[in-house]
């Protein structure tokens, strides 16, 4: 892992003497392999190697960034003198820079305490496919099921590195481990689809491949013969497979790229109530054996936990250092991200709505008739307006119950009236990859038939 920053702090040194100002460099590099079964047959089995470095180099209030796959001192030599030659051309971008309060040095204890890096052997390609054969028997063994699209197992390992000129330099592994099956129920036009799926950081944390097998094939058999209901207004449910959608347009509302463009229906919302009375939305990239947890962001700032949304007020912004400057804020809040390429942006880490104080049945108990949504699709989403619309399918619910399934509806409404009456239940479960718990909106519009 150290020549990671011995090829960063190359990459530095080359860009300083071709004029940079300052500058900075990431480099991914990461290992996957995965294996599929379908209908009792190996398919797909994958090795995969990629390696990316992205260098970022600031010259006279100008940016540009490169990116390339090769770490020799030749090919990082020529990477500098194009980044470097690029930013003495491109027009000005005074509010581009590095990170103002840069982690330095990084405690010992802050990577260890994340626990990222699974201590077990990364499963063999023989045994992703016997994960995945376990996987695919569970489901196939219910009656009803009539074809499987596929189950699979996957392991990885990703190497990340950060150093600026600065003088922060940063490291970090994570592994990652997956199961995912997909299968039909029924025959002919009455076929339904339904999946279940799971991704750790440890193996130790995964379920059981049988137990998606049978979560997949009664998912699929509580599927069949759907019915459409009438159009009107719901109280509508929304399953945590679907609940954190609602926060990822949250997350596009209130990133700092937005709001400096003035593309979003919450700009003019900060520090007012947007949400109801009691709700809580955090982001924390330090909470232990998640995969969106890091020691630090994708400038070199410390990572620390975020109450975005306070007892339902739109405390923040999500911010890196550009968009900061751009607000008028003194710093970044640490929520940088960045990919191989060396792009810089915000973005979130483990972005959460606080659960709830009620149960999912406790939510329901008095819904006479309303939707819970499991799948939905589509994206038809007015970020300047906050119009929502988007296909959906799931059961109706009945005095209170759970009753037949349904499909080929569009679920819709206006953002900002959803997130100030939605409400949580107590079912949130991170460690499932769940960013939400249960949410109950009443009075959506529904389009059936």
């Amino acid at each position: 892992m150290t020549d990671l920053l011995t090829h960063l702090d190359a990459a530095l040194t080359y860009a300083r003497q071709h004029g940079a100002d300052q500058a900075d460099a990431v480099v991914i590099r990461g290992q996957s392999r995965s294996a599929m079964i379908r209908q009792g047959q190996s398919e797909g089995i994958r090795h995969a190697e990629s390696l990316s470095l992205g260098l970022r180099v600031f010259h006279e209030g100008r940016v540009a960034t490169v990116s390339g796959n090769e770490l020799s001192p030749e090919a990082l030599n020529q990477l500098a003198e194009r980044a470097c030659a690029m930013a003495k051309v491109v027009p000005p971008s005074p509010d581009d820079g590095l990170a103002e309060q840069p982690l330095i040095p990084i405690p010992a204890s802050t990577v260890a305490k994340l626990d990222l890096l699974d201590p077990a052997t990364p499963p063999d390609m023989n045994t992703l496919l016997d994960r995945a054969r376990e996987m695919e028997d569970a489901a196939l063994s219910h009656e009803g099921i009539t074809n499987s699209s596929g189950a699979s197992a996957s392991t990885g390992l990703h190497d990340i590195a950060l150093a600026t000129s600065a003088g922060f330099a940063g490291r970090y592994q994570r592994s990652g481990h997956g199961y995912g099956i997909s299968v039909l129920a029924g025959t002919g036009t009455q076929m339904q689809r339904d999946y279940a799926f799971h991704n750790a950081v440890h193996q130790a944390d995964l379920e059981a491949p049988a137990s998606l097998g049978h979560e997949a094939a009664r998912r699929a058999l509580a599927r069949l013969n759907p019915t459409r209901p009438k159009t009107g207004l719901y109280p509508v449910l929304f399953d945590p497979r679907v609940s954190g959608s609602l926060l990822g347009h949250l997350a596009g509302a209130i990133n700092g790229a937005a709001i400096v463009q003035e593309a979003s229906f919450l700009k003019d919302r900060l520090n007012r109530a947007v949400f109801g009375k009691g709700i809580t939305i955090t982001d924390d990239p330090t909470l232990p054996r998640l995969a969106g947890s890091r020691p630090f962001d994708g400038e070199g700032t410390a990572g620390q936990p975020l109450n975005l949304v306070e007892d339902g007020q739109l405390l923040h912004w999500l911010l890196d250092s550009r968009c900061a400057r751009k607000l008028g804020f003194p710093a970044s809040n640490g929520r940088a991200s960045r990919s191989g390429s060396g792009s810089v942006r915000p973005g979130t880490s483990n972005l959460f709505l606080h659960a709830g104080p009620h149960s999912p049945e406790e939510l329901r108990h008095d819904i006479k008739e309303g939707v819970l949504v499991t799948e939905l699709m589509g994206n038809a989403i007015n970020m300047l307006t906050g119009d929502y619309s988007r296909g959906g399918s799931g059961f109706m619910i009945r005095n209170g119950e759970i009753a037949e399934p349904v499909s080929g509806i569009t679920v819709a409404g206006n953002l900002l009236d959803m997130f100030a009456r939605l409400i949580p239940a107590n079912d949130l479960n991170l460690m499932a990859g769940h960013h939400a718990p249960t949410i109950r909106i009443d009075q959506m519009s529904l389009a059936g038939d």
